[in-house]
């Protein structure tokens, strides 16, 4: 009897080990399934100060539409979003809230460590961004195209420093896109505009963007700039829907989608 009982331990050790092996292949599936899931579409980051379109942007990447309430007021929480055209199909946007609280930081972190997106869309406005009233109130601020534009640095500023840290961590170049938005509004000066943000210009904006790109190595990151805008609406003779098909086209190639 006791060798029998010893001849079965010795057989159900090999059957433990198998059984344990399966349990944690189980235990673990469910990462490695939504590890591949997030990884066999591209994940972009849509980032931006408060009032310069990143949500209207967002909504003609994705084909929907956000209410006018909820566009006047702006959000505060991260807005996730997935493409069902044929162009760009299965692509995540993830609208970075553009308000300066708490939750903003939180996103930021998300996108930029937690869960690294593949590449970013950084939507400024030339100096015409909504102007927003402060969480909680109705009072909205009369600022100044100057101020704006200042607002604009520093808003960069915080969200260069993660694309910087992000960029260290991984051995593949990460791509960014400046997008030049509400050219509707200043449709005679595009081209300046888009030599404002793009590097090598001098400008304020321009020295930024080669300041992040000499912290992490010009073959770490590319840079694109290209005007957008968000409305139905010609600009330059052309309808705003052109501008919105060249970023649909630009953002597959450099995710390698096109």
């Amino acid at each position: 009897m006791p060798a029998n009982s010893g001849q079965g331990a010795s057989h159900s050790s090999p059957v433990r080990s198998s059984i344990n092996s399966a349990v944690t292949a189980i235990a673990t599936t469910p990462e490695k399934i939504a590890g591949m899931f997030r990884r066999r579409y591209p994940t972009v980051a849509i980032t931006g100060m408060s009032g310069v379109g990143k949500t209207q942007l967002a909504d003609r990447l994705t084909k929907r539409a956000t209410p006018d309430v909820a566009l006047e007021i702006g959000s505060t929480v991260m807005e996730r979003r997935t493409r069902r055209s044929a162009r760009l199909q299965g692509f995540r946007f993830l609208v970075v809230p553009g308000e300066n609280a708490a939750t903003r930081l939180t996103a930021l972190d998300e996108v930029f460590h937690d869960a690294p997106v593949d590449g970013v869309v950084h939507v400024v406005a030339n100096g015409y961004a909504t102007a927003r009233g402060v969480s909680g109130s109705h009072k909205v601020p009369n600022v100044s195209r100057e101020e704006q534009l200042g607002a604009e640095l520093e808003d960069w500023t915080i969200t260069a420093h993660r694309i910087a840290a992000m960029a260290v961590r991984r051995d593949a170049p990460i791509w960014l896109v400046i997008a030049v938005n509400k050219t509707d509004l200043f449709a005679d000066e595009i081209d300046k505009a888009v030599e404002y943000y793009s590097p090598g210009s001098g400008s304020p904006f321009g020295n930024r963007i080669d300041e992040l790109r000499g912290l992490v190595g010009g073959a770490k990151l590319w840079v694109d700039v290209l005007p957008v805008s968000t409305q139905d609406a010609s600009v330059s003779g052309s309808p705003s829907s052109a501008m919105i098909d060249t970023l649909v086209e630009r953002l597959g190639h450099l995710s390698g989608h096109s």
